[in-house]
């Protein structure tokens, strides 16, 4: 498998095991382990909040009879927040879990809010991160966010970390531009999850299949991304076989073909034509709202449900709406008031009030189980 480079550390290869699948027993954890590095993967993702993941992981590695080239490169997480004394000991144990005397990349888990940059760069959490790299326990540092693209791009700009996690997706591309400046600062960019998170892209509905045709929608998803420059890709696997696409797509790390470009543009044609004056371009120029409803988020579900019947992932995903904490947004079409301040500023004069209203009747459902929760 190709590699890439990834901040300051060691190169990483084109796809990243995320280990927060393989939780179902150590022996589980180290047939997924086999399996990545006979198709060349040398990355691994993992991270305290992961269950037994970690646990598992080191108990796997110290089994392992195949290795990748040059070995594994680890990346694991500390939540912000933590005292200096809590954050240094949570290191140790990781260490001690993986069975290692160094972590390649730890992250901060979640830069989501304002308070969590300041943590990471100032009191505790600077301190923390300095004496992490300073006493030889980490090479180099990095944090995932599922925040604003503002609150992003002042972490990137701190020059605090080498490398970043960011959601960036097929079907939601907004964060590219800070991936690019990312990596054209020599900051490692890792797609989370660009499958699952992505739409549910490894178990696709029969419109979205139809609608890339004659290409995979997950390899789509996976070349658009891979085309873009990004570092690695986040890859949960819970068998050998979830690793198929991957092994395929092992040397796959040059531009988008025409056949490639050709299936994104019969994508949002076909978008288009479902809903038609409907469709939410997603210039965010709606905001902000006096309400705090996140229009481009929400009508962006209502895109992909109508537009490729990508119906239980959007379900899903709205409603971990206030019930998921800082990782997700807190408020639903249903708090949109009616009243109109968003309407002169939208350049498609879409009916933004009736289309939020249109979006929680489809989407509303009964909640579903986090991974994590």
């Amino acid at each position: 498998m190709k590699r890439r480079s990834f901040g300051t550390g060691r190169p990483v290869s084109l796809f990243t095991l995320g280990t927060m699948r393989a939780i179902g027993s150590v022996d589980q954890m180290a047939s997924v382990l086999e399996a990545a590095a006979k198709i060349g993967i040398n990355h691994l993702e993992t991270a305290p909040a992961y269950g037994p993941a970690e646990q598992f992981l080191g108990e796997a590695l110290q089994h392992c009879s195949t290795l990748p080239e040059g070995g594994w490169v680890t990346t694991s997480k500390l939540l912000p927040g933590l005292s200096l004394v809590e954050g240094q000991q949570q290191l140790d144990e990781i260490l001690h879990r993986l069975g290692l005397n160094t972590l390649d990349n730890l992250a901060v888990h979640g830069i989501n809010r304002k308070e969590h940059l300041e943590w990471a760069l100032s009191g505790d959490g600077a301190q923390l991160l300095e004496w992490a790299v300073s006493s030889g326990r980490v090479m180099q540092l990095g944090f995932s966010s599922h925040g604003t693209n503002a609150l992003i791009e002042q972490a990137l700009r701190s020059q605090r970390f080498d490398f970043c996690s960011l959601h960036l997706h097929l079907f939601d591309p907004q964060r590219l531009p800070l991936a690019h400046w990312a990596l054209e600062n020599g900051i490692g960019v890792m797609a989370i999850s660009p499958a699952d998170k992505g739409g549910r892209l490894q178990a696709p509905s029969p419109t979205l299949k139809d609608d890339c045709q004659p290409i995979d929608p997950l390899v789509l998803a996976y070349r658009f991304l891979i085309a873009q420059g990004v570092s690695t890709l986040t890859l949960g696997a819970a068998s050998s076989e979830d690793l198929t696409t991957a092994a395929h797509l092992a040397e796959a790390d040059g531009p988008l073909q025409q056949e490639e470009t050709d299936v994104l543009h019969q994508l949002e044609q076909r978008r288009r034509e479902r809903l038609g004056n409907d469709l939410c371009g997603q210039c965010r120029a709606c905001l902000p709202c006096p309400n705090q409803v996140p229009i481009p988020s929400l009508l962006r579900l209502r895109n992909l449900t109508l537009g490729h019947d990508l119906i239980e992932y959007s379900q899903e995903r709205y409603n971990l709406i206030g019930r998921a904490g800082h990782w997700w947004d807190t408020i639903d079409a249903s708090a949109c008031g009616s009243c109109g301040d968003c309407l002169p500023r939208c350049p498609h004069g879409l009916n933004i009030p009736q289309l939020l209203a249109d979006t929680h009747a489809r989407l509303v459902a009964a909640p579903r189980r986090r991974l994590w929760s």
